[in-house]
């Protein structure tokens, strides 16, 4: 059957979930009370059922008016990733690019995110707030590992810059490391989780070890490490992806501490570390290019002090503070380059990012008879160092220099009747590009000042307990960053005239609109199960979009990067959950199209259509789990510069399947025991997402055993 067909049915499939919620509508509002729907002693809640605390005032994603999804931690368990972008696999929208090497890998939301165009910067990443930030040349933007992380919250586009920063008209993926109280029980004053897991296709292990300790009744320590490694992976027709290999050593210690009335006031000081080495491994690590070896070490680096008061007495305090330093840094020598050649590119070199960052928030609430409204005012600042020394001295093609931002917002919630929610907000970044000195004596570059402001204003309207529709304007702006604008070259194969920085550069400028509608019910088949639908409809339009330049031919010297005058991006998102004591279920679906104006042709950021499903079963009684995954890919005739290079009918369709099980004996005889179970890509499908580099696995074969020692 072919994938057009399949893709029907489970559709279908879905609009009967849909109209069963609507026929359980009685039922739903017989199990409900004055906050909402009643979700009753279900052992799981759903994607769209979970607290999200990065949109302003908390609530569960489904009353969000964004598109807004949460990876818990039963998620990033059951998924066994070796990387970050491997979790993603159910949520609608985001796409992980480049390729499954550990090093290889970046973000695309809504087809916004691409390799080579320095689209880190449309896409912002936090982990506990620390704003993380990489581009270097084929290298990927991000570097950790999914043991450290307990919950991941993936806010799809730009209304989300008025809370992180100006220019995230992808989105923004917040990430939660563990805590010591997510692993100790009342009572308790330690915990020792042990971890051992294995991955048949790199042939790959690891080994992680969490220490959790409550060394007062008010103050916790969390101390974790993590060891993985991995051989080459091979594709679905057992062929070697070569510098796949790696091995990383992963590190978490963080403390808290509760004081004031009640214990509501909170420190945290935590310190993260991640390092990876390889040999002799692929110069490009987002897709296979035949660009030679090299040795490289990479490590990344995350401090975080984070102070919270929500001074349950006070309705004019709710503050957070936080003060944080990443640093990402890459360290290469020994390149064996495919030619002769003295380019900086294949000397020993030095590349490094260093952030601080410091942010201050206070939400300010206020009741009626029958309103709410939290005001949320707040400021953040941050300083970026970007370096970059080859054996010659600086590398013109990756230019250092420092970046200032200040940022200043207001967002409102307001709240009546417990139906219509309203959510204006404005920010304003004023932002400095500072080139250092090699750079600006070649390129004759000078400081860079800009202004980026980032209004919006979202609504929800809830008609009853089950049905709701949504909203929202959203306009941002984007800067150029410090690569686009000073980035430049000599005379090559590629651009026999030459590249010059790109100083007449424009911002970039983003108007999105939203909409669309959820569906929520409960005691539809059986007691306490709950489903809920969410769909969203969006239209990006952008202006002045920053890509890299196209005319590649010319003898004369050429800007690095361009801008678009006008582009679109518009698509629909479907996100859908079934839960109940015995069985669940989750859909997710993106079609997303978009068209450089200027031209007429489609923009090659563009990922293909994709429907992913999982469907499940529970045995509580022997609490076991276990359940079928399918995702589906359309074809697709432009995407990666890396591999087939958008040619037409370069990308089929394809489909994966894969099973997993776990089980966690509730036996004296055993202890705290855990053993999980997956079989990926169960009929070893050759494959090749339109916007990676790079063959994904082929069948895989994964299982890890944790243990628990409390005391």
């Amino acid at each position: 059957m072919g994938l057009v067909k399949r893709r029907m049915r489970i559709l279908a499939g879905g609009a009967a979930l849909a109209a069963l919620a609507f026929a359980g509508a009685a039922n739903a509002q017989d199990a409900t009370n004055e906050e909402g729907p009643e979700v009753k002693s279900i052992s799981n809640t759903t994607h769209l059922q979970r607290i999200v605390v990065g949109a302003g005032n908390e609530k569960i994603a489904i009353d969000t008016p964004q598109s807004v999804t949460v990876i818990n931690q039963d998620d990033l368990d059951r998924e066994g990733a070796t990387t970050i972008g491997e979790t993603f696999d159910e949520v609608p929208g985001v796409t992980a690019i480049g390729s499954d090497r550990i090093v290889g890998q970046s973000f695309n939301i809504r087809g916004v995110g691409s390799l080579g165009s320095a689209d880190e910067s449309k896409i912002i990443v936090t982990v506990d707030g620390a704003t993380k930030f990489y581009e270097q040349y084929r290298m990927g933007s991000f570097f950790s590992d999914p043991e450290l992380y307990k919950q991941i919250e993936i806010l799809r586009g730009p209304a989300s810059s008025t809370l992180y920063g100006s220019g995230a008209y992808g989105g923004v993926i917040n990430m939660t490391t563990k805590d010591a109280s997510d692993f100790l029980d009342e009572g308790q004053s330690g915990m020792l989780r042990l971890k051992a897991a294995i991955d048949s296709n790199k042939s790959g292990y690891l080994g992680s070890a969490i220490l959790a300790l409550r060394m007062s009744e008010s103050t916790d320590l969390l101390i974790t490490g993590n060891y993985r490694k991995g051989d080459d992976y091979v594709n679905g027709d057992d062929m070697i992806i070569p510098g796949s290999n790696f091995l990383s050593e992963s590190g978490l210690i963080k403390g808290t501490h509760r004081f004031g009335d009640g214990d509501e006031q909170v420190v945290r000081l935590s310190y993260q570390r991640w390092q990876s080495s390889a040999d002799d491994t692929e110069y490009s690590q987002t897709g296979t290019l035949g660009f030679g070896t090299i040795d490289r070490d990479v490590t990344d680096e995350t401090v975080v002090f984070a102070y919270e008061n929500p001074d349950s007495d006070n309705d004019l305090i709710d503050l957070k503070f936080n003060f944080t330093f990443s640093k990402t840094a890459v360290t290469q020598d020994d390149a064996v380059p495919p030619f002769p050649t003295n380019s900086a590119l294949f000397q020993p070199s030095n590349y490094a990012y260093e952030t601080w960052s410091t942010k201050l928030e206070n939400t300010f609430e206020s009741s009626g008879e029958n309103f709410e409204n939290f005001l949320t005012v707040g400021a953040q600042y941050s300083h970026q160092t970007r370096t970059a020394t080859a054996t010659s001295g600086g590398i013109n093609f990756h230019p250092e220099g420092e970046d200032t931002k200040l940022g200043i917002y207001v967002q409102n919630e307001f709240i009546f009747d417990e139906r219509l929610t309203i959510i204006p907000g404005v920010r304003v970044d004023f932002i400095t590009l500072d080139p250092a000195t090699s750079v600006s004596a070649s390129a004759s570059a000078a400081s860079f000042d800009d202004t980026a402001v980032s209004p919006k204003l979202a609504a929800l309207y809830k008609f009853n307990d089950m049905f709701s529709v949504f909203g929202s304007v959203a306009h941002t702006e984007r800067v150029p960053t410090l690569d686009e604008l000073f980035s430049y070259s000599g005379a090559g194969r590629t651009y026999p005239g030459g590249r010059v920085a790109s100083l007449t550069l424009e911002k970039e400028e983003s108007d999105n609109y939203e909409g669309g509608f959820t569906i929520s019910g409960v005691d539809l088949l059986s007691e306490g199960d709950s489903l809920q639908l969410k769909t969203t409809f969006f239209q990006n339009n952008l202006e002045n979009l920053i890509t890299s330049n196209p005319d590649n031919a010319s003898f004369l010297p050429v800007n690095y990067y361009v801008n678009i005058d006008q582009a679109k991006i518009e698509g629909v998102e479907v996100e859908a959950a079934y839960n109940s004591e015995h069985l669940f279920g989750s859909l997710a679906y993106s079609r997303i199209r978009g068209t450089d104006l200027s031209t007429g042709l489609a923009l090659t950021s563009i990922p293909a259509d994709n429907l992913a499903f999982t469907i499940g079963s529970r045995v509580p009684e022997y609490n076991l789990e276990f359940g079928w995954k399918a995702q589906y890919f359309s074809s697709t005739m432009f995407g990666s510069t890396v591999g087939p290079s958008g040619i037409a009918g370069a990308f089929p369709a394809y489909d994966l399947h894969g099973v997993f099980i776990s089980w966690k004996p509730d036996d004296p005889d055993f202890g705290a025991f855990e053993v999980r179970a997956s079989l990926e890509n169960i009929f070893d499908q050759q494959y090749r997402h339109n916007l990676s580099g790079d063959d994904g696995k082929g069948q895989t074969f994964k299982v890890s055993l944790v243990k628990e020692l409390g005391w």
